[in-house]
């Protein structure tokens, strides 16, 4: 396996398990608490890697992880349940499957990673396969839900981008970056939690499993595979994983929940995969081909690590303030 195949697969463990959320919530936890639920998915896990890490954000990098944690997780959370609230599963699926679209222009404006006839096709096509598998005949569109569901995937798509865009500092790792995301975005939820829902639940023993699995399989491992990947792969490849997760929850639909799968829903599920596997076709960055070739090039110089006020993408030859 190729080192470029070996970061794909473990970012795509991301999305897959992502895929589990649905059946999770709906069997192993309280019903209509979905800001509680981002709130220990978030906080919880963010806490424990702060723990294990031991590291906080020095200077500039307490307003930057402020802001990636908003952007993927404290307003892309919230975003993301009032859509579901108000969308059919399968429409808020496809409002949410706009994300590569998102990431490829927000990636040209900020990365300089110019949008390909591929890339766009590419996305269109993942799009239109995650459409197949979940979209039902007769789904009700309701203005705010598809608002909120645009909004959600335009939130992380741009904490894609600008996870990107920004790196990570001199001698912290992304498992510290991924600790300081999830406390931020699970700071930003915890108000907003309590004063739309309330005070929580009484937990049983199955909710707390539920929850567990939620925080740090779902979400602390996942999103540090996420970070990982977003900083070894362009933000296109990375985001054109993101149609594993529907198409892993309508098998896990069919496997433990007796969910029917028809032949549209399988032609979905194969040209959704086909354009994720698409997504990852293209040149490879110097992380991505191997230490010689990162010896010969290190794409990125950070303001921490060169001691100036700009950060450098060697590769493209950009500077980045």
């Amino acid at each position: 396996m190729s080192r470029k195949a070996a970061v794909v697969a473990l970012t795509a463990l991301a999305p897959i398990s992502w895929g589990s959320t649905y059946f999770v919530t709906t069997e192993f936890l309280p019903p209509d608490r979905p800001l509680f639920t981002g709130l220990m998915r978030a906080l919880p896990a963010g806490l424990l890697l702060l723990a294990l890490t031991r590291k906080l954000p020095q200077g500039a990098w307490w307003w930057k992880s402020a802001v990636l944690g908003a952007l993927n997780i404290g307003a892309f959370f919230p975003l993301l349940f009032l859509a579901a609230y108000r969308l059919p599963g399968g429409v808020a699926a496809v409002v949410g499957s706009v994300g590569p679209l998102f990431v490829v222009g927000l990636a040209a404006l900020f990365l300089g990673e110019k949008p390909t006839v591929r890339t766009l096709l590419t996305a269109i096509a993942a799009a239109l396969g995650v459409s197949l598998v979940v979209l039902k005949a007769g789904a009700a569109f309701d203005t705010v839900g598809v608002l909120a569901g645009l909004l959600s995937s335009l939130s992380m798509s741009a904490g894609v981008v600008f996870t990107k865009r920004w790196g990570r500092p001199e001698g912290v790792g992304a498992l510290a970056l991924t600790g300081w995301q999830l406390t931020a975005g699970g700071l930003i939820i915890l108000p907003i939690a309590f004063l739309i829902e309330g005070a929580p639940p009484a937990l049983t023993g199955t909710n707390l499993a539920g929850y567990a699995y939620l925080a740090f399989g779902n979400t602390a491992i996942s999103y540090f595979l996420w970070f990982r990947g977003i900083e070894r792969l362009s933000a296109s490849s990375a985001t054109l994983l993101g149609p594993l997760s529907p198409i892993t929850a309508a098998i896990i639909g069919w496997a433990a929940l007796g969910q029917a799968l028809g032949a549209v829903q399988l032609l979905g599920m194969a040209i959704a995969f086909g354009a994720t596997l698409a997504g990852q076709l293209g040149p490879r960055t110097p992380k991505e081909a191997g230490p010689a070739a990162e010896a010969e090039v290190e794409p990125f110089s950070s303001a921490e690590g060169n001691g100036q006020e700009v950060s450098m993408d060697l590769e493209g030859s950009g500077v980045r303030r």
